[in-house]
């Protein structure tokens, strides 16, 4: 069974399944993105590389926003496997999705920077397992343009189709039995982010 953490969580930090050198993101995408993904390795058409796409460390957040996996045009699970140091990228080169005052001293300032960068970032509270809000929160990321491009050319280390398990957990879900869906949540940790990226994101502090 996957052990329950014992450390309550910063209110923004990034927690993943990763290793030294690479993390899992999640997407959800219709059968002929999520065939052609698997079969090439990275996104290829009738993915669009010129619309942005959010990737979600959290497996979790991922089921919320797929309704594990029963959503229209969401009905298979992708967990992909990227660089580290491309995510990295990513964060360093964000923008938030709204006005934050601590980034920027005006809305105009914002929009400016928004307009620029590549990368957007947003910190949504965390979901249960039902879906619930918690009381910390989830970093979404969505990257357009260059972001893509180096997404799906050179951050991509594997795809896994990860839809069995969210079904599974659906199915384990309306039987009430919870602990037993809880067991199949992979092993998702705090990921350590260089000072650079944190300060771009407002990450929370690491613990000490």
């Amino acid at each position: 069974m996957r052990a329950t953490p014992s450390r309550v969580p910063a209110a923004r930090e990034v927690r993943a399944d990763h290793d030294d050198t690479t993390l899992v993101v999640y997407q959800a995408y219709p059968a002929p993105i999520a065939d052609a993904a698997l079969a090439a390795g990275t996104f290829v058409p009738p993915f669009k590389h010129e619309r942005m796409t959010w990737i979600k460390p959290s497996f979790l957040w991922m089921m919320y926003r797929c309704g594990y996996a029963a959503k229209p045009g969401q009905e298979r699970v992708l967990a992909v496997r990227i660089r580290r140091e491309g995510f990295e990228w990513a964060l360093r080169h964000s923008c938030p999705s709204h006005f934050d005052r601590a980034l920027h001293d005006t809305h105009e300032e914002w929009r400016a920077a928004l307009g620029r960068s590549p990368v957007r970032v947003q910190w949504d509270p965390e979901r249960d397992v039902r879906g619930a809000p918690l009381a910390h929160r989830s970093i979404q990321v969505g990257l357009s343009g260059e972001a893509v491009r180096r997404y799906t050319g050179e951050w991509i280390t594997g795809i896994a189709d990860v839809t069995a398990r969210a079904l599974r957990m659906r199915e384990l879900l309306d039987a009430g039995r919870s602990e037993q869906a809880l067991a199949l949540l992979p092993d998702e940790r705090v990921l350590p982010l260089s000072p650079e990226a944190a300060a771009a994101v407002r990450a929370s502090a690491a613990d000490a």
